[in-house]
């Protein structure tokens, strides 16, 4: 499948389902487009690692105040983390 972020599409494979990673993608996106408003002037990549560090504040405080986060969500946190290392692979390929 594809997805779309920051105005660019980018093939994903993955075992997660399709509709699942299209609402990834669409959080990512939101996450991107929120750090680019505040960087209006920064290369794609810089804004990229930005969105990247707010979600993994997310993360990172999310299992601090649920220190019982289940196997399921790590597992689909570390697939995240895998996506995104692939976007951002592709982006400096460009």
């Amino acid at each position: 499948m594809s997805v779309e972020i920051h105005g660019l599409r980018y093939p994903i494979r993955s075992v997660l389902d399709p509709a699942y990673v299209a609402h990834l993608a669409a959080y990512v996106d939101a996450k991107i487009q929120a750090a680019a408003e505040e960087s209006p002037t920064s290369e794609s990549v810089k804004v990229a690692v930005v969105a990247a560090l707010n979600i993994a504040d997310e993360y990172f405080r999310v299992r601090e105040t649920e220190p019982h986060v289940s196997d399921e969500v790590r597992r689909r946190a570390e697939e995240i983390e895998r996506l995104v290392d692939e976007v951002l692979a592709s982006v400096q390929d460009v």
